[in-house]
């Protein structure tokens, strides 16, 4: 390593050291004049020492991650959000982000991490949500979309943009996520149990979602991730139409008969493994 280079050979040159030299056979740039050569080492050693650091940190994070889909957010010493994203296996994407190749081309603020939060989730929709959820929570000065999505630059169908529930998998085998996302922007995830033992309760909360936007939850307006993934990859997503019933009891009849079926998710099984 650089730094192990230039403590040796300033072990080496004693009280006087030749920083002109230094920085000529170690760091590769001659003709510096004395004070830049002195800076320029001492800059090289400082900045060696962050990227120790930034390994270890590194070699610890990736050590926790599980290998399973889920959210992710990069930290600094102070617990302050860098980056957030998201994977199909976290730990190998956390190693992608602390590869030794990676630390010339490192952004400044990436240098500073020092701790990793995650989260694991079920599927791609889950994954997306949670993400934009936590971006504009965190507002992390690394990640380049931190506002709401805008459907003015998605390609969604028309007929899409309405009141929709979509069944999706669930990190817990035994449960499913029940996607909501209103028209006007909000959103909602709900994990129910698939032995409909939640479902009484559930229902009644999703239906005062659909109906009532005051008595909704206030979440970021990310709905738009949903409407564009049905768009495209969730269009054979499970989903139910909540103007299409009644009350919270046909809600509850309705999504008990959807999670009676073995085959509920065949499809998405393979579309979870693309992303």
């Amino acid at each position: 390593m650089i730094r192990d280079k230039l403590l040796a050979r300033l072990a080496e040159m004693g009280d006087a050291p030749d920083h002109q030299r230094l920085a000529a056979e170690v760091l590769g740039i001659r003709g510096a004049p004395p004070e830049l050569a002195r800076r320029l080492v001492a800059q090289a050693l400082v900045l060696e020492d962050r990227r120790e650091i930034w390994r270890r940190a590194g070699d610890r994070i990736c050590r926790d991650a599980p290998a399973s889909p889920g959210v992710y957010v990069l930290t600094d010493a102070d617990g302050r959000a860098l980056y957030v994203g998201k994977a199909i296996n976290l730990r190998r994407r956390l190693r992608a982000h602390f590869a030794e190749r990676r630390w010339r081309a490192l952004k400044p603020e990436l240098s500073r991490a020092a701790d990793a939060e995650w989260r694991e989730v079920g599927s791609e929709l889950e994954a997306l949500l949670r993400e934009g959820a936590l971006i504009q929570e965190r507002q992390p000065p690394v990640n380049v979309q931190i506002g709401a999505p805008d459907l003015s630059t998605r390609a969604v169908p028309a007929a899409l943009l309405r009141d929709v529930l979509v069944l999706m998998p669930s990190v817990e085998p035994d449960s499913v996520e029940l996607v909501g996302a209103a028209a006007d922007g909000r959103w909602m995830i709900q994990r129910t149990r698939r032995n409909g033992a939640d479902l009484a309760v559930h229902s009644t909360r999703i239906m005062r979602f659909f109906r009532s936007a005051l008595a909704a939850p206030r979440t970021a307006a990310l709905s738009p991730i949903v409407f564009s993934w049905l768009a495209h990859r969730g269009g054979h997503a499970t989903r139910v139409d909540p103007s299409d019933v009644r009350d919270a009891r046909e809600l509850r009849a309705r999504l008990a008969a959807l999670l009676r079926d073995d085959t509920l998710f065949h499809e998405r099984v393979e579309q979870r493994r693309a992303w």
